[in-house]
C-alpha cells in the first residue's frame, strides 16, 4: 500500500511540474475592474423590461450626456435620476440608455449594465456596449479621474468577457447623426486602445 501511495505522490508532483509551478496561480484570480455605482445606490428605478444580449460584444460607443458635469456623488445622482426618468417617461426606454456613465467625479455608474441591452447608438445596442460621460465636451475633456474610471472600465469588460478582446472603439458621432461625444473628447479617444477610425463588420 505504502508503495501505491508513493507512486501515486510521484505522479502528482510530475503533473504539477508539467503545469509549471504548484498549479495554483491561475486559481481565483479575479479580474481587474473598478468599483462600479450600482443603480441603486445612485437611486435608479428597475428597468421596465430586461432584454439580455450575448457576450461578448463587438463594439463600444463613447457619448457625452449633454447635461451638467458633476463632481460629486449626490451631483451625478441626481443627474442620473433625472436622466432615468426622462428616458423611461419622456423616450419611451426599458431604463435608462446607457451601459454606463461616467461622472467627473471618477465614478462609475451603472446604467444597463454588461449583460443587457441599452438604447444608446441605433444598429449598435445589441453588439455595443455605451459609455457615456456625463457633461458637455464640445471645448473641453472630462476629468483626469473620469478618463482613467473609462480606461479601467474597458479592460475590466475584456477580463470578464463581456468585451470582445478585440472590440472596436467608436464615438456615436461616427455611427449616428450627433456631435456626441463632443469634438475635444472625440480627439481625445482617437488616442486609446482599441480606437477604430473605420466600422468593421
Amino acid at each position: 500500500m505504502s508503495n501505491l501511495l508513493g507512486v501515486l505522490l510521484f505522479i502528482v508532483c510530475l503533473i504539477v511540474f508539467a503545469v509549471g509551478g504548484n498549479g495554483t496561480e491561475n486559481i481565483g484570480v479575479k479580474p481587474d475592474c473598478p468599483r462600479i455605482k450600482l443603480k441603486r445606490q445612485w437611486g435608479g428605478k428597475p428597468s421596465t423590461t430586461i432584454n439580455y444580449r450575448p457576450v461578448p460584444v463587438k463594439y463600444v460607443i463613447i457619448h457625452h450626456t449633454v447635461t451638467n458635469e458633476c463632481t460629486t456623488f449626490l451631483e451625478c445622482a441626481e443627474i442620473l435620476q433625472n436622466m432615468q426618468h426622462h428616458h423611461l417617461n419622456g423616450l419611451d426606454f426599458d431604463d435608462i440608455g446607457y451601459n454606463f456613465l461616467i461622472g467627473n467625479d471618477g465614478n462609475i455608474y451603472e446604467g444597463t449594465g454588461w449583460y443587457v441591452r441599452g438604447a444608446h447608438t441605433y444598429g449598435y445596442n445589441q453588439n455595443g456596449t455605451g459609455i457615456a460621460f456625463i457633461g458637455n465636451f464640445m471645448g473641453k475633456l472630462p476629468s483626469r479621474k473620469a478618463l482613467q474610471s473609462a480606461k479601467h472600465l474597458l479592460k475590466c469588460g475584456v477580463e470578464v468577457g463581456a468585451l470582445d478582446p478585440n472590440y472596436d472603439l467608436l464615438a456615436a458621432t461616427q455611427v449616428s447623426s450627433t456631435k456626441s461625444p463632443g469634438l475635444t473628447l472625440y480627439n481625445e479617444i482617437q488616442e486609446w486602445d482599441h480606437w477604430s477610425p473605420n466600422i468593421s463588420e
